[in-house]
């Protein structure tokens, strides 16, 4: 099971399209999710970035996701792709297999200097 973080904020090129034009492109996503979903993919849910938020990232928008296998989060990947999602949002995604959280900090506290980026 994956998790999958999407965090972005529109470009000017977004803003530039008519509100038909965005309508259109939302619809088109959201006809290529229903897919996923019907392939047990969850959407956990969206939300607006609080702005007061402690150590908060500079993305306005975030979506999470769950999702059975790593097949279907590069299959969500490549239909954001083909819609054009990535020229009108600037987006930085994450993803991961989930663990536990023993397994996590674990992870952690065993880190060795050499075998790790320190950033």
């Amino acid at each position: 099971m994956y998790l999958y973080i999407e965090m972005w904020n529109v470009t000017g090129k977004w803003i530039d399209l008519s509100k038909e034009k965005r309508r259109e492109l939302m619809e088109n996503m959201q006809d290529r999710i229903t897919g996923l979903k019907d392939n047990g993919v969850e959407n956990l849910g969206w939300a607006l970035n609080d702005e007061h938020t402690h150590y908060r990232s500079q993305y306005r928008y975030v979506t999470v996701w769950k999702m059975p296998s790593l097949d279907n989060v590069e299959t969500l990947e490549e239909n954001l792709k083909k819609v054009g999602w990535y020229d009108y949002f600037s987006q930085a995604n994450t993803r991961g297999e989930i663990i536990s959280q023993k397994e996590a900090i674990d992870f952690l506290v065993n880190l060795e200097a050499e075998s790790t980026s320190l950033t």
